[in-house]
């Protein structure tokens, strides 16, 4: 089990190692993976099942010309760097997440680098402390800081919201509705998600 300001310390720790990668190889855009598990309880079987078929899909999908794998007891984390137009790179993103049968428990960020004054023509968003506090039904809705993008440095990296082509949130996981409608009335309990996503990952791996 971790705490909440494990999971925090950890997001902070994934922000600052995806603005090195990016740092690291200007030019290209980074796909960042992690496993949508409510609880406490990060890491076991079923998010390494989830893990395990979220890299596969991507590979196969973006041919990634680099890769790097954290299995962590925070959460699963992997990093893929590849060339091409950041928007084009968040629709194949997003549908890999909407069409994959383990899709809806994935998590895909999509970062593009920014060098020097040169801002992306996107809308930008941060994924903040409240994405760290989604427990249960989806993707926790992430904050957007219009006010901070004056300020943008070739260090600072941001993920794509769904809404910069044109997407709607995500549903819930249980009922359809938008996930963070649930997740602000806690509609579910952790059971009833961690039951469905048992469900899922079962279905899956015995295909």
């Amino acid at each position: 089990m971790i705490s909440l300001e494990q999971l925090l310390e950890s997001r902070d720790r994934r922000v600052t190692h995806q603005r090195s990668l990016l740092e690291a190889h200007p030019g290209r855009v980074l796909l960042c993976l992690t496993v949508q598990l409510p609880g406490s309880v990060k890491r076991n079987r079923t998010s390494l099942a989830i893990a395990d078929a979220g890299v596969e899909a991507i590979q196969r999908a973006f041919s990634p010309e680099y890769k790097e794998l954290k299995d962590l007891e925070t959460g699963y984390e992997g990093y893929f760097l590849l060339s091409g137009d950041p928007l084009e790179i968040k629709r194949r993103a997003c549908q890999l997440e909407d069409t994959h049968p383990l899709g809806r428990l994935m998590d895909i960020d999509v970062i593009p680098g920014i060098t020097g004054d040169l801002l992306p023509e996107v809308p930008l968003v941060s994924a903040g402390p409240a994405a760290s506090e989604n427990y249960f039904s989806g993707q926790c809705p992430k904050n957007q800081f219009p006010e901070a993008i004056a300020n943008l440095t070739h260090a600072d990296a941001f993920p794509i919201g769904r809404e910069a082509i044109g997407l709607a949130p995500r549903c819930c996981l249980l009922c359809g509705l938008p996930a963070r409608v649930c997740m602000r009335a806690h509609t579910h309990t952790q059971a009833e998600l961690l039951d469905k996503i048992e469900q899922m990952v079962k279905s899956y791996t015995n295909r």
